[in-house]
């Protein structure tokens, strides 16, 4: 099964490299972008057949490893195989 996890800082931490990739699009022309937040993401393989034990494990790794609880937030998504 392969999973997608993006951390990213939660909304009421500054994110320094957001506002200058922000600042750095609006010097380039694209003045319509008022926000960017900058986080990391991964593609995860994990064997399981059950959605449930994946999120759940996945939730495990964002918490001990791939993310900082403290200042930043995760989004677990699935994805299908094809």
């Amino acid at each position: 099964m392969r999973a997608k996890v993006t951390v990213y800082p939660r909304r009421e931490i500054l994110d320094p490299q957001g506002k200058a990739i922000c600042n750095a699009l609006n010097r380039v022309g694209f003045d319509e972008v008022t926000e960017v937040r900058a986080g990391k993401s991964f593609e995860i393989e994990i064997e399981t057949t059950s959605d449930s034990t994946a999120r759940e494990r996945l939730q495990q790794m964002c918490s001990k490893l791939l993310s900082n609880p403290i200042v930043e937030d995760f989004e677990l998504e699935l994805v299908a195989e094809e």
